[in-house]
């Protein structure tokens, strides 16, 4: 018998649900997960959009894959998720907290307070609110895992995104602490992901000339991720390939080293 040296990047019999999974990095880590053998729940806020994707997936893989609306702000939209899921699948194995946004604000001064607990209810709070939800579920599963999608930008100076980066360094701590507190029982990962252009970014307030600009970012590869760059460290974070790594903090940025994101 020869030696499959992906076997253990298999996710055959996990089941998976990914917040903000409907476009963009989201839908590549689905497709992914869903490519190597996971059942995968999509929850996005565009629940037309989570169904169509997961159906695009389900066809492409052959896995089952599902879509349903949910705002993870929203702790009834959670548990209805986690219900259904469970409904579907008989159990979870595996959260993906990926949704994340922030809009841009160059102008420190001019930040209103409620951008600062906007910020921090989506970024932050929600992540934690869907993994408590699901630890009852985890718990019972093998392999159990956490990731979720962090910012190189909570890690570096990023005034022009001032909430968002303040938020997503907030989550760093917080499942730092919770790798620690579920020690043994579930695995919880972070990845903070640098400059990966996608269409979420015109939506951000970030200009074409600005995307221009980052199409060079200064890192170390020359050129910004694409999402399945994202998606394959998430494959390796959830999948039995990394059941020897918790509390941990993945950089995949291109090696970056860009301080403001968004230029001059």
């Amino acid at each position: 018998m020869s030696f499959d040296a992906f076997a253990e990047f298999r996710m055959d019999g996990h089941t998976v649900i990914i917040t903000g999974g409907a476009q963009n990095i989201g839908a590549g880590i689905a497709r992914t997960l869903s490519g190597a053998g996971a059942r995968v729940m999509i929850a996005d806020r565009n629940g037309d959009m989570a169904h169509e994707t997961a159906a695009n997936i389900a066809r492409e893989t052959g896995n089952d894959c599902r879509g349903m609306a949910c705002d993870v702000t929203d702790a009834a939209a959670i548990d209805a998720v986690v219900k259904e899921t469970v409904a579907a699948f008989g159990g979870i194995s595996t959260l993906v907290n990926n949704v994340g946004w922030g809009g841009r604000q160059p102008d420190p001064a001019a930040i209103p307070e409620d951008e600062f607990l906007a910020s921090y209810k989506l970024n932050t709070l929600s992540a934690y609110r869907m993994s408590m939800a699901c630890l009852p579920w985890l718990e019972k599963a093998k392999n159990a895992s956490i990731t979720n999608s962090g910012s190189f930008s909570s890690a570096v100076p990023a005034s022009d995104i001032l909430p968002y980066a303040t938020a997503k360094a907030a989550l760093n701590q917080m499942m730092v602490s919770l790798a620690h507190m579920l020690a043994r029982r579930v695995r919880v990962n972070s990845i903070l992901i640098g400059t990966v252009i996608t269409e979420g970014y015109a939506s951000a307030g970030i200009t074409p000339e600005m995307q221009e600009r980052m199409m060079h970012p200064d890192n170390l590869i020359g050129h910004p991720g694409r999402p399945q760059d994202i998606a394959n460290a998430m494959l390796w974070l959830c999948s039995p390939a990394a059941s020897w790594v918790s509390g941990q903090t993945i950089n995949v940025h291109g090696g970056g080293t860009v301080v403001r994101l968004f230029g001059s």
